[in-house]
């Protein structure tokens, strides 16, 4: 039975076998621990039957059950580090088990597993045909994962995934016999780890001891393996389980040795590396099996993800959702076995050659059953006389899978597809004549990118040959030098013997599999009769295959002898010489070409961790497009990918800069002509390619060292060698590159609203999966997945994603393409076998002109036989795009280029893929791409998707790209050239932050604010925030200016609190010196450096954050912040002088009559002001607004801008009402004239008035380009970004750059803040300004026209925090109120805050901690506690924290909070510094437990003693629990309580008897296998999937390690338990006390307990308490709340603790007091 998220399932008690009985083993002593000792029972520990510990029952069991019969084992998992090869991961283990051995576990009992990743391809079949037939070790078994109509056949056409395991750890039974006089106690397996399967059958009764197997309804054997193989799309993970119980004599040293057996027969039996002939060595092992074929058995697997929620239900055995597979061979003793379609047609396997009806059918099925025995099961047959003994030769033999088609040349494309998918060999055959000629491109193809083929030709016998016979034509040595091995057979005769084609067809295949791998031919001369007519011929022609005909093995068997590079002392030398050049590489580089292999593609992965060397992945390499796991920052920084080096190369001082020392080059063929280049412009260097052939691939002449190696072989010993880690500084500037240049593709390409090429390119990834993989056309579309190719993440539960988390940072996917002459013929074909010789989901994508090309590989692809669906993506150009991008396009004719060139056509791709019965979709948006493709991936049959594009515009996209990508290079350069360290300092390009602090300002304005109405009533009017101060470590201060405004969602003390926050976690962090890209930078370094969302920060505290951090930077180089964000500026000096200051726009409120309005704006005017803002929609009627507008435009003429903000105020038919009275009056725009976003364009369309967005944008996402690309209307003409509002700077420049690129106004607008602000927004204005200019310039567009920017806020200003002047005034030289962009600079290099408007500062808050001796029952507590905040402001808040944490973690959240409480957090006992201190019988108290009651009374006792009021709790988890508990006991003493992820406990109770169990064995563990151990399977559950995705997590797992006292913790996980503490269930319906209930988004199951306690405790109750009462659900995070995303738990903590205080306060009837403490 299956409990929850656990294996759940009573032993069955065995008596000993025999040889067993009086076997002596030193028993261990079992560890004392408080909770129900164990009984003694029996278990069987036969060492030749490896069946380990037998479960049976249902949870229904548990019901008549004491405590004492109950009894769980939790299974404590250790994952070791990814190995590089299969054998590898065996050693690890085997390692890791030695270990074990040295320093056994204290327990009694356990169950203990290893596992370890190692590389994807499907290995578990070979692994378990290699096993012996006289196995020593049962049971033994192979499944299948295919689901789609598994037959034998498909065990030899392709990559078949499975599980191969030997030996059972545990067994699952329904047999019930206990001997009398033995324990009845019922033992379960609690699994926490998701990855942890069950294999076995339901109605089948496996008798171990009999070893009889009998159909049985109702009954079922279930097992987990000792060695178990477990293959998934993505890795494959390879496992070992031990389970031992002294008291069932079955000890640890018998479960050592079993797992031995175990592991020396599946390691001492091992397929071959070298093995080529798979069918063969399958099918032997499959003949000698002693099983039973029986296709009604269905064979059941459950992994860790569905075994958590599912059960077995008693007797019936109904296994929920389990997965059930129809081909497997299952071995349960040497005499017992049972397969499904595993031994179809096994009659057939004994080859009848006398019964074949001529000497023609003879030879045909002597080649077509030894291709067969050499592994070539795929046969493509083209139609023909000629060949036709061969053709009926292959479609008669049973395990052959043939395809034909009638175009030869698709068909040999179709060969080399399934070559290249099942790194096997396909076999093509054909008639005589063209049709050879026709396999010509593909055998090429093959030749050139050593692809294994067997061509058989047909032919004419030699009477026949050059006297004009029909097809007729010379097929002697046909192909040249294309092939590796030519042979011509002669015509078949019974005087030649039959074994010369046998060993002819072996040589053949010799050569073709072996290095260079290629293609072969034989020939095949027939004379009549070609069909199956009878005719006489000599069985002597046979003599000789005797042994052959009795066995399934090839007649000549080719053996390489492996020779070890350490054996042979010039390979070592050579060897050791390549390896100290890479130990004493300066600047190294790896390069990755194509690689056609998963497993290659995993060690090369394994070989950039170790290097960690800059990486340059072509897109045929299988990582170039990868998998991103969801890793630590520290995992992720471990490879550095630099992904559009490419596009970097474009610049001509990135080509001048990159120079590396070493190359090492894996694959031979790069795609990208530029970095080829760039590689070539390094030599002289080292250059290491490595390669599985023999040839020379080094067009430029500079390879200085060819090692012909696998990856893995070069991996093995690259591994081993002791390779120093050089200076990260030279990776940081390559990262900087790469991110710049991404960025600004990725950015393009979002903005371009049109479906373009590179675009299709970019998202191509979203149709991929672990279970996909990708099929590149050549000419464009590979050019284009190179450079503009995505990396791509899984929604799902990814296996991978758990397994490497902590050591990868991504999974390769296999991709393949024709590289090999690079030709567009036959692409389409070669895509379909690559689908089924890779069994996976293929995603082709081609051109039209490719497609077009090979539009007869539809005809194969419709035969969908022993694949998956696969999904084409044609980009319809109408003709070959590639053409207009090289010079010849410049220079050439249209006409002529269209014609000779471009191919242009008008050919219809649905008409084609309707006569061939395909299913098309046709797409012309980005929207229908994607949803095109999601549905493609998750359909059940073949969709070609036709995209359509434009030559031109294609051209013209590309060159754009090209352009900004060369500038983002420039910039990124400048930056790094500006803000480079010094090459001695060790710390590369970060710097640590030594200290932060903040002032609390107020500064007097002159009138109200125009934002907002609230200030009307007042005579004085004041403009309040935060000026933050950050502290380099070498010295230097940033300032920035944290200004909520009041429109906004934010008030001072949330912003306050956030920045009390930042300042506890920010101490001591690192910056990045290339912040100042604004290129997501500053997102990655606050979620990844901090920990923070970044949707959580508030707006205006990010840009506060921003302004400091970039203030900072600037100081620490001595440079102007303008420099650092514009670094070409310095370049550029003419720019410099003309953009030395900037206009600025007047700000106007229209209150007055419209004669006193356009008399102000006549003063602007005068005073220098070109463009002026004029609030609007405050009167009633908008016709006043109108004749405001009106008079003004008459006063101050049209050569003034003049501009409207309605504030979104006006219904849609006001705005109309308006904009037709001021049509005629020249506005420049008006501003958010309607109030729901949905009108605007509307509004635009009807009024005919250009709109600026303002309101509108203040609220967009992080990345806003998804709500901006709704408004690329042309009469939205300007975008009004106010930084304080809409989150910093980073953003701004994004929606900027946005506006910029299609022609619109990006308008830097000031809300009321002080000089600093208005300093750092006058720069940044500048900034924006040079990039228009240079965006202008990339898009061949006029100069942008000077903008004025809306920063008149100054004129509000009658205080000012800086001491220095704002350099705001009119400019002498053009009359104009212009920012000077130097007096800005001055003010910020010399910044002095004027302290006579500094309220207070805040440098930091005293942390008061201090021990408490407290008693409860038997128990004494030294109680570590943690206080921060004043004890006089009338609120305490007690935080407790969950099972594993300590007070520390609610630390930053005390900082924030303690400015409005008094916060005290607790180390409960057994966590922490507390001490549990044992009083009266010391034993006792050791069995007695830490019980909810007890640490309830102690922390009542622990209140009294720090506060005489009431007190609000908030806990999470465990500490939420008690919080609860708490809350609804002691009403007198909690004021209300916050629950985090918290649950009343367990309603049922058998639920809860069963939950007891299980922590009792998971508080076992703890002592047993220590605290890491522990740790690594308990945050291997589900519930904390979200958590692991935090960039905090491995300092998270590393501060939970640090508890000394284990049996403490042990002794609360089980005194603490939910089963045993009681239900609060109906204690919730009478709660006295105001709960605010906490969840994470993404915890699922904590949701639904927290909505059912939400109804019970009657929060529409109308009462004082439930009217408090709050649900929250808390967005993006999980169960750890207050952990992965602290800041809106602060703000719902201090909003719940001012909501009682104002209840308190109120029902004292202390007004004065109340209205203080809301202010």
């Amino acid at each position: 039975m299956l409990l929850q998220r656990d294996i759940s399932l009573p032993f069955f008690a065995l008596t000993p076998k025999p040889h067993l009985k009086n076997h002596v083993f030193c028993a261990k002593k079992a560890i004392p621990f408080p909770g129900r000792p164990l009984k003694n029972d029996f278990v069987s520990c036969n060492l030749k039957m490896v069946n380990g510990a037998r479960f049976h029952g249902s949870v229904k069991d548990a019901t008549g059950l004491e405590d004492d019969d109950l009894v769980v084992e939790t299974c404590i998992t250790r994952t070791l580090p990814p190995a590089l090869t299969l054998e590898h991961g065996l050693q690890s283990i085997k390692q890791a088990v030695e270990e074990l051995k040295f320093n056994p576990p204290c327990a009694s009992s356990g169950v203990l597993r290893f596992q370890v990743a190692v590389p994807p391809s499907a290995k578990a079949l070979n692994w378990f045909c290699s096993q012996p037939e006289s196995s020593a070790v049962f049971p033994m078994f192979f499944l299948s994962k295919e689901t789609i109509s598994p037959t034998c056949k498909s065990l030899y056409l392709n990559k078949v995934r499975g599980v191969f395991g030997i030996g059972a750890a545990i067994s699952f039974t329904s047999s019930i016999c206990i001997p009398g006089g033995l324990s009845s106690t019922k033992r379960f397996l609690s699994n926490d780890s998701v990855l942890m399967s069950t294999y076995g059958f339901l109605d089948i009764n496996f008798n171990t001891d009999l070893s009889s197997v009998k159909h049985k309804a109702g009954s079922f054997y279930f097992f987990i393996p000792l060695i178990e193989l477990d293959e998934h799309e993505d890795i494959s993970i390879l496992a070992a389980t031990l389970v031992w119980s002294d008291s069932c004599l079955c000890t640890f040293e018998q479960a050592i040795h079993s797992y031995e057996s175990a592991l020396y027969q599946a390691t001492s039996h091992f397929w071959p590396t070298t093995e080529r002939c798979h069918s063969e060595r399958v099918r032997t092992a499959i003949r000698k099996l002693n099983v039973v074929e029986d296709n009604t058995v269905q064979m059941a697997y459950t992994n860790g993800i569905l075994l958590g929620r599912r059960d077995f239900e008693a007797h019936t055995m109904e296994l929920r959702d389990a997965r059930f597979f129809k081909q497997f061979c299952f071995k349960f003793s040497p005499t017992i076995g049972v397969a499904c379609n595993m031994l179809d047609h096994a009659s057939e396997m004994a080859y009848t050659i006398q019964d074949r009806a001529n000497i023609n059918a003879v030879w045909a099925s002597l080649i077509v059953e030894e291709c067969f025995r050499l592994g070539l099961t795929y046969f493509c047959v083209a139609p023909g006389s000629r060949s036709s003994p061969l053709a009926l030769a292959a479609s008669a033999h049973p395990f052959v899978t043939c395809i034909s088609c009638f175009d030869e040349r698709s068909l040999a494309f179709h060969a080399i597809g399934y070559a290249r998918g099942s790194q096997k060999a396909a076999v093509i055959i054909t008639t005589s004549g063209t049709a050879v000629s026709n396999l010509f491109p593909a055998v090429v193809e093959a030749s050139e990118d050593f692809v294994p083929l067997l061509v058989l030709s047909a032919d004419r016998p030699p009477e026949l040959q050059d006297c004009g016979a029909n097809q007729s034509i010379n097929q002697v040595n046909h192909f040249g030098s294309f092939v590796r091995f030519f042979f011509s057979l002669p015509p078949p005769t019974d005087q030649i013997p039959a074994r010369m084609v046998l060993t002819t067809l072996d040589s053949a295949v010799h050569w073709a599999t072996s290095s260079p791998i290629g293609p072969v031919h034989i020939n095949c001369p027939f004379r009549e009769p070609l069909d199956d007519c009878p005719q006489n011929w000599k069985s002597s022609c046979l003599e000789g295959l005797d042994t052959w005909r009795s066995n399934t093995e090839p007649f000549t068997k080719y053996i390489i002898v492996q020779h070890s590079y350490l054996c042979n002392t010039a390979t070592r030398g050579q060897m050791e010489e390549v390896l100290e050049k890479i130990r004493r590489v300066n600047k190294g580089i790896l390069v990755v070409g194509a690689i056609s292999a998963e497993d290659e593609v995993w060690a090369v992965l394994l070989m950039a961790k170790y290097l960690q060397w800059p990486v340059v992945a072509d897109i045929l390499s299988g990582i170039r497009l990868r998998e991103l796991l969801s890793s630590s920052p520290e995992v992720e920084e471990s490879i550095l990918f630099v992904d559009y080096l490419d596009h970097a190369l474009l610049s001509d001082s990135v080509r001048d800069l990159v120079q590396f020392d070493v190359i090492v080059q894996i694959g031979s063929r790069i795609t990208s002509n530029r970095i080829s280049q760039m590689l070539e412009k390094c030599f002289p260097c080292s250059y290491i390619l490595v390669d599985n052939h023999p040839h020379r691939h080094d067009p430029s002449h500079f390879v200085t060292h060819r090692i012909q190696s696998s990856a893995i072989e070069f991996a093995n010993i690259l591994m081993k060698a002791q390779i120093p880690n050089r200076s990260r500084k030279w990776h940081y500037y390559l990262q900087a590159l790469n991110m710049m240049v991404g960025q600004e593709i990725s950015f393009h390409l979002s903005v371009e609203h049109s479906l373009s090429e590179p675009y299709i390119a970019h998202v191509i990834s979203e149709a991929l999966s672990a279970e996909s993989a990708l099929f590149i056309g050549n000419s464009m579309v590979i050019r284009d997945a190179d450079m503009y190719g995505c990396n791509w993440t899984s929604d799902n539960h990814s296996v991978a994603d758990m397994m490497l988390k902590t050591e990868l940072p991504c999974t390769g996917i296999l991709v393949a393409g024709n590289r090999g002459a690079s030709g567009i013929d036959g692409l389409l074909s070669t895509a379909i076998g690559f689908a089924v010789g890779c069994n996976k989901r293929v995603l082709c994508v081609v051109g039209d002109i490719s497609f077009l090309h090979d539009t007869n590989g539809l005809a194969i692809l419709k035969q969908r036989m022993l694949r998956k669906p696969m999904t084409i993506l044609v980009i319809n150009n109408r003709g070959g795009a590639i053409f207009s991008l090289l010079p010849v396009a410049d220079i050439t004719d249209p006409r002529v280029l269209n014609q000779y060139f471009y191919t242009s056509h008008n050919i219809s791709i649905h008409g084609l893929c309707e006569a061939h019965g395909v299913k098309h979709l046709e797409v012309k948006t980005k929207m229908e791409l994607h949803e095109a493709l999601i549905s493609s991936q998750k359909g059940d049959t073949d969709c070609v998707i036709e995209v359509e594009s434009s030559i031109d515009s294609n051209a013209t996209f590309h060159s754009y790209i090209r352009k900004f990508a060369c500038r983002a290079a420039e910039h990124a350069l400048g930056v790094i050239s500006k803000l480079s360290p010094p090459e001695s300092m060790s710390q590369g390009c970060h710097c640590k932050i030594q200290s932060i602090s903040y002032s609390v300002y107020r500064i007097q304005l002159c009138a109200p604010p125009t934002s907002s109405a609230l200030y009307h009533d007042r005579s004085i009017f004041y403009r309040d925030g935060f000026i933050l101060s950050l502290t380099l470590e070498d010295g230097s201060i940033g300032y920035g200016e944290v200004a909520p405004l009041e429109i906004s969602q934010e008030n001072l003390l949330d912003v306050e609190e956030q920045l009390r926050f930042l300042f506890h976690v920010m101490k001591g962090v690192t910056i990045n010196y290339f912040l100042p890209m604004l290129k997501s930078s500053f997102s990655s370094w606050i979620w990844k450096t901090l920990g923070i969302p970044v949707c959580s920060l508030f707006p205006s505290v990010r840009c506060g954050l921003e302004m400091a951090i970039l203030n900072a930077i600037a100081m620490s180089h001595g440079s102007s912040l303008l420099n650092i964000l514009y670094p070409l500026r310095e370049r550029t000096e003419e720019k410099s002088e003309n953009l030395a200051s900037i206009r600025i726009c007047a700000l106007i409120d229209s209150s007055g009559t419209p004669e006193e309005v356009a008399r102000i704006a006549v003063d602007l005017v005068e005073e220098g002001f070109t463009a002026i803002k004029i609030k609007v929609a405050r009167r009633a009627d908008p016709v006043e607004d109108a004749a405001v507008i009106q008079e003004v435009r008459k006063k101050v003429g049209c050569h003034i801008d003049l501009r409207v903000d309605a504030n979104r105020n006006w219904t849609y038919e006001q705005a109309i009402k308006f904009g037709f009275l001021v049509k005629d009056y020249n506005l420049q725009y008006i501003e958010e004239p309607v109030q729901h976003e949905s009108d605007i364009i509307r509004y635009c369309e009807e009024s005919g008035l250009p709109v600026a967005l303002d309101e509108t944008i203040d609220n967009c996402p992080e990345n806003p380009l998804n709500l901006l690309v709704k408004y690329n209307h042309h009469q939205i003409v300007a975008l009004v970004i106010k930084p304080t509002v809409i989150g910093g700077f980073e953003k701004a420049a994004m929606i900027a750059q946005w506006a910029h690129i299609q022609g619109k106004m990006a308008i830097i607008s000031a809300a009321f803040e002080s000089g600093l602000a208005l300093s750092v927004y006058i720069l940044f204005s500048c900034y924006l300004d040079l990039q228009n200019a240079d965006t202008c310039k990339l898009m061949n567009n006029s100069p942008a026209s000077s903008v004025a920017h809306g920063l008149g806020t100054y004129r509000w200003l009658e205080e000012d925090i800086t001491t220095d002047p704002l350099g705001i005034g009119r400019n002498p030289s053009t009359g104009f109120i212009e920012a000077s962009v130097a007096d800005a600079t001055h003010l910020l290099h010399k910044f002095q805050m004027n302290h006579n408007f500094i309220h207070r500062t805040f440098t930091g808050e005293k942390v008061l901690g201090y021990h408490l001796d407290l008693d409860s029952n038997d128990f004494s507590f030294s109680v570590n506690v943690q206080e921060i905040g004043q004890r006089n402001n009338g609120s305490t808040i007690l935080f407790l924290h969950g099972f594993l944490g300590t007070n520390e973690e609610w630390a930053p959240i005390m900082h924030a909070i303690s400015g409005s409480a008094r916060c005290i957090s607790v180390d409960l006992p057994g966590h922490g510094a507390t001490k549990i201190k044992n009083c009266g019988d010391d034993k006792a108290a050791l069995r007695s437990l830490l019980s909810i009651e007890i640490i309830a009374d102690l922390l009542l006792k622990l209140i009294e003693h720090v506060t005489p009021d009431k007190v609000t709790l908030v806990g999470y988890s465990m500490g939420a629990r008690i919080a609860l508990y708490m809350a609804l006991k002691f009403s007198d003493k909690i004021e209300g309580a916050v629950i985090l992820s918290g649950s009343p406990g367990l309603e049922d109770a058998v639920a809860r008897k069963i939950r007891r169990a299980k922590d009792d064995s998971k508080a076992r563990s703890i002592v047993t296998h220590g605290l890491q151990l522990f740790l690594n399977t308990w945050y291997s559950g589900g519930l904390w999937k979200s958590l692991r995705s935090h960039p905090y997590f491995n300092h998270i797992v590393v501060r939970r390690s640090v508890h000394d006292d284990l049996q403490g913790l042990a002794r609360v996980l089980s005194g603490l338990s939910p089963g045993r503490q009681p239900s609060l269930w109906e204690d919730l319906k009478h709660c006295k006390v105001p709960l605010m209930l906490v969840v994470g988004e993404n915890d699922e199951k904590f949701k639904r307990v927290a909505l059912k306690m939400w109804h019970e405790i009657g929060h529409d109750r109308d009462d004082a308490v439930s009217k408090l009462h709050q649900m929250v659900v808390v967005p993006s995070c999980g169960h750890a709340v207050h952990l992965e995303n602290p800041l809106p738990i602060i703000r719902l903590v201090r909003q719940f603790v001012t909501s009682l205080r104002s209840v308190k306060l109120q029902e004292k009837g202390n007004v004065r007091d109340l209205l203080i403490y809301n202010q």
